[in-house]
């Protein structure tokens, strides 16, 4: 999975009016849903491709709906701001075709891994620096350390810590900083998914934030969902 992708599946859930600053693709896995984007209400469609910071809602009281968010500034959240129309803030799928169609994949494979592989094949190929991968492989064993600072990862790969944060992001296209955090935010959402008894306190501190207000303010810019509302929700939410 690319590291700048969280992909989760709700189950009969209703999600109230919110925007946050990923790219969102919203997808059913079997039945259409209802929506209202911008304050247009859609009824009966299969799915939706949104900008960021665009206020949306969904109503799925009786299927099943795959989310994809996107990191807006990575190599694949770039290549989606491709697909808009000018001043376009949303592509809505009326139906299952739609899907295919969007993402060119044949009729009845719509299934989220392969829609990804999908997009991720349509990127540049990118034969990654190894002081990229490893300070890569470094945030992925060390994320959950609070003192990591931008000098940590330049003493590990013996470059200034401007020239490397200018080749992160020329090869992934975002920041070393987002990396960390989206890095955070995913494994701390897998963790309110997955262990419904550990306080959300100790979740943050355990996953590289300073405190829980810290992590509520992050995952609520990013996703549009706070970690008490995802925990109320962890027996209809699953991460990929």
């Amino acid at each position: 999975m690319n590291p700048f992708i969280l992909g989760l599946q709700a189950r009969n859930l209703t999600v109230e009016i919110h925007h946050h600053s990923a790219y969102q693709i919203v997808l059913s896995n079997d039945s259409s849903f209802n929506s209202t984007i911008n304050g247009i209400s859609y009824r009966g469609i299969y799915g939706f491709l949104i900008k960021p910071h665009v206020k949306h809602f969904c109503v799925a009281e009786n299927g099943t709906l795959n989310i994809l968010n996107i990191e807006p500034y990575s190599t694949v959240g770039l290549e989606l701001s491709s697909r808009f129309k000018k001043d376009e803030d949303c592509i809505v799928l009326h139906t299952p075709s739609d899907i295919n169609a969007l993402f060119n994949i044949p009729e009845n494979s719509a299934e989220i891994n392969s829609i990804i592989e999908v997009m991720l094949s349509e990127l540049p190929a990118t034969r990654y620096d190894e002081r990229v991968t490893k300070i890569v492989d470094h945030i992925r064993e060390n994320y959950f350390r609070s003192d990591i600072t931008p000098q940590t990862f330049a003493d590990i790969v013996f470059l200034s810590p401007s020239r490397l944060a200018s080749l992160f992001k020329q090869q992934t296209g975002s920041s070393l900083s987002k990396y960390l955090l989206w890095t955070r935010l995913r494994n701390a959402i897998y963790v309110i998914l997955t262990d419904k008894g550990r306080s959300l306190t100790d979740i943050a501190y355990d996953t590289g934030f300073y405190d829980l207000p810290q992590l509520k303010k992050y995952m609520y810019e990013m996703f549009g969902m706070p970690p008490k509302a995802l925990k109320y929700s962890s027996d209809l939410i699953q991460i990929y």
